[in-house]
């Protein structure tokens, strides 16, 4: 049976990472890990990867503001329901492994990540530690 924490980062691993090498994957499951232990964020991987303001709907679910979330695939509205095999595959395995801590830390401690595509406010006040393929990660 896979664990609450597993399947989250599995899903944080194939939304945000599933077209990147193996490097990128891993580096990109130890920004949520890193966050896990700083005072700054929640204490358990879901709740870093599910953190932001949240509304409840009429029936009384409750569902993450869109665009407000730490990881854009948890709230930019669509499904979150993994449909490339292979790379989910690869996302579950990755996922038990850093959490398992089998790798060192490749990313240097990051805490924060973000596609080259981008230039977020906050980038400017961390310190920028490597980039891996298409993502730029922090300190």
């Amino acid at each position: 049976m896979i664990s609450a924490a597993v399947l989250c980062l599995a899903l944080n691993v194939y939304f945000e990472a599933g077209n990147q090498p193996i490097v990128g994957k891993i580096a990109v499951a130890q920004v949520v890990m890193n966050r896990v232990v700083l005072k700054e964020y929640p204490d358990t991987v879901c709740e870093v990867i599910h953190q932001g303001p949240t509304r409840t709907n009429e029936l009384g679910e409750v569902y993450p503001i869109k665009w407000k979330c730490q990881f854009t695939w948890y709230c930019d509205g669509k499904s979150d329901e993994p449909l490339d095999s292979e790379t989910w595959k690869q996302s579950l395995t990755i996922a038990s492994l850093v959490n398992e801590k089998v790798f060192p830390d490749i990313s240097g401690g990051a805490s924060h990540y973000h596609a080259t595509s981008v230039s977020p406010y906050w980038s400017k006040h961390l310190k920028r530690l490597m980039v891996v393929e298409d993502h730029v990660f922090y300190r």
